[in-house]
């Protein structure tokens, strides 16, 4: 993969030129595209930028995110063609951090369920997981540095861990999502791919103008809850074994690890995820469910034909429970700095009839918190699995030092 944090050392010291490492971009892109299908579209003669933190700096844009210089359509015939006049507020926070917008990348129809045609780069017979499938395997296959996704219920992190890269879902609306297809917006949330966390880091720091969230030198040793989401089902045999894993060499570095107590209102909060992701769905696609049936994603249309008798008195209380189990994961932050949990049940299923399982990710969506994948195993097949580190609302910084700590001691315990 390619290292954010070594292009921006490189270019500052002089050792490689903006231009030179958009050339490597597309150097990679030319390798590996027509295996992986990362992209929808790309530039046909992308430059660097010449002043910028982000200068030299390869993005892949999911397709749900307005873009001036290319189509957005949203993984769906109904927008074929279709060239917004701006950029969503994120194209133009990375813009003016000096990145080059190189292409936009796969997504499943209005970033829901029907899967992309984008392969998984450590196993092509496998899902790249979804619905930011292209951002998430682009970053993995080497392609480029930096690329967002969306999560509305598990669509950073699910595909983060199935490809084996870092991603971060920051805190709820710390990247706007202006000018972002709607799902949901009580949970839509912009995310970021990268190679490792320092990597996730610094693109977030520098498009949110927040040096804030750039990693220290030393990082300090965490308190950490072990949250096993009993209340989503038992994870399979990989996920299980990925969590023991990051459990394991957390403690080995000096971490104190204990599993608190998780009340009942978050298992409840865990169920009303649905009930508000869907509400809220049939009237942001309430446009092109209504005039364009036949053209929405079939597992796009089951869904909303399932759920649309939901009514608002469900959706009322549905938000009632979310902000209870709120308060209540605030407590348990009291008492730790961070929990360590599962990033998904197991390794990318085979083949691409479905995008994975988010059960063990629409808590955290709900809950507004900054959640970071950290590449934990590689599993049969030699698929990857991730945990992910989340911490209270707000405490971005928090989240990424806790996963650059679990991260390093991931590294110690298999000699790297």
């Amino acid at each position: 993969m390619i290292s954010l944090a070594d292009l921006q050392r490189r270019i500052d010291a002089g050792d490689l030129s903006p231009d030179a490492a958009i050339a490597q971009s597309l150097e990679a892109i030319s390798a590996h595209e027509r295996s992986v299908g990362a992209f929808v579209c790309r530039s046909e003669s992308p430059r660097a930028q010449g002043a910028g933190p982000l200068r030299g700096i390869a993005v892949g844009i999911k397709d749900i995110m307005d873009t001036v210089d290319f189509p957005t359509e949203m993984g769906s015939p109904i927008y074929r063609g279709f060239q917004s006049r701006g950029d969503a507020a994120v194209v133009t926070m990375l813009k003016q951090a000096g990145a080059t917008i190189i292409g936009k990348t796969t997504t499943t129809a209005f970033a829901s369920m029907d899967p992309t045609p984008t392969l998984n780069p450590h196993n092509h017979g496998h899902t790249p997981g979804g619905s930011s499938s292209g951002s998430a395997a682009a970053v993995a296959a080497g392609m480029i540095p930096l690329a967002l996704g969306t999560q509305t219920g598990g669509s950073v992190i699910r595909p983060a861990s199935f490809c084996g890269v870092a991603a971060i879902k920051p805190s709820y609306r710390l990247l706007p999502t202006v000018g972002v297809k709607c799902y949901s917006w009580t949970l839509d949330t912009v995310g970021l791919f990268a190679a490792g966390v320092d990597d996730v880091a610094r693109g977030l720091a520098a498009m949110a103008g927040r040096p804030e969230l750039l990693l220290a030198p030393g990082i300090p040793t965490p308190r950490i809850g072990i949250v096993t989401q009993d209340f989503a089902g038992a994870p399979e045999a990989s996920g299980g074994e990925a969590l023991r894993i990051a459990t394991k060499a957390a403690e080995r570095a000096g971490a104190s690890v204990r599993a608190p107590d998780v009340p009942e209102i978050i298992a409840q909060a865990w169920q009303a995820h649905s009930v508000i992701q869907e509400f809220e769905a049939h009237q942001a696609l309430a446009w092109e469910y209504r005039e364009n049936y036949d053209a929405m994603a079939p597992l796009l249309r089951a869904r909303l034909d399932e759920s649309k008798g939901t009514t608002p008195s469900a959706y009322d209380e549905a938000m009632g429970v979310a902000g209870r189990a709120r308060q209540a994961l605030a407590k348990i932050f009291d008492d730790v700095d961070v929990i360590l949990t599962l990033s998904a049940p197991g390794a990318a299923p085979k083949g691409l009839g479905s995008t994975g399982d988010a059960r063990y990710n629409r808590l955290w969506t709900l809950m507004g918190v900054p959640c970071v994948n950290v590449p934990t195993l590689v599993a049969e097949g030699g698929l990857p699995v991730g945990v992910q580190v989340i911490a209270r609302y707000g405490a971005d910084a928090a989240a990424l030092a806790a996963a650059r700590f679990v991260e390093e001691a991931l590294e110690v315990l298999y000699g790297n």
